[in-house]
């Protein structure tokens, strides 16, 4: 497919805990671009450092050297370049995650404008984007409803709509499929290839679900936290 630009530029990035004989190296001198409109799994066995590598992207962990770069930004080099992590990953990063994390008091339409809220939109523009997120990942019609009557589904529908509402070009996914069945997780990971192309954003998701393999452009592999294939 046809790739755009550099999205997510790792470089030299490694982490370590503890020193001495207790160090344990989660990441090593481990290198990954990834362009505009690519779909990447990131697979191996646990403790291989794949939920480490996604937290440093996401601007959660910081890494014990490297390199990160986002969206042409350069955001971590030794240390952090930029004094507002809140502020960027609001701007650059979506999250979507196993278990949605719908807060359970907010209708599906608030739990999606919510975000908007925290990144200072009008509240009137922010429940708009939310009901056209909504509609466009065929949910709107549940909008007005609250996470406990919504299906597996549908609840993670409209998460993927809260991670895609300030229109982030980088989107970080945490086992998403694992709770649905097979035809419910082919039909998530084809609306994320269709945002990816449709909004030139780029996926990382950590999965080991292998019915959705063949939706992905490239599976990268971690193994004792090194990249040892792609």
């Amino acid at each position: 497919m046809a790739q755009g630009d550099v999205l997510i530029k790792v470089q030299g990035v490694a982490k370590h805990y503890g020193t001495g004989e207790t160090r344990v190296d989660a990441l090593r001198a481990v290198d990954l671009q990834v362009r505009a409109g690519e779909v990447i799994a990131l697979l191996g066995p646990s403790g291989s450092g794949k939920t480490t590598l996604l937290n440093i992207i996401g601007c959660i962990l910081a890494p014990s050297a490297g390199q990160v770069e986002l969206d042409g930004d350069p955001v971590f080099d030794g240390k952090w370049l930029r004094g507002d992590l809140r502020r960027l990953r609001l701007d650059k990063i979506g999250f979507i995650f196993q278990a949605h994390n719908l807060l359970p008091f907010l209708t599906a339409e608030e739990n999606v404008s919510v975000v908007l809220d925290l990144a200072g939109w009008p509240s009137a523009k922010g429940r708009a984007r939310a009901r056209e997120l909504l509609d466009y990942l065929e949910v709107g019609h549940r909008a007005s409803v609250k996470p406990a009557l919504l299906s597996g589904g549908e609840a993670q529908r409209v998460a993927i709509a809260r991670a895609l509402a300030n229109r982030p070009r980088i989107i970080l996914a945490d086992e998403p499929t694992a709770a649905l069945d097979s035809g419910r997780a082919q039909l998530v990971m084809d609306l994320l290839r269709k945002l990816a192309t449709e909004q030139e954003a780029c996926i990382i998701a950590v999965t080991h679900d292998e019915k959705i393999f063949d939706r992905f452009d490239r599976l990268i592999h971690l193994r004792d936290g090194r990249l040892v294939d792609s």
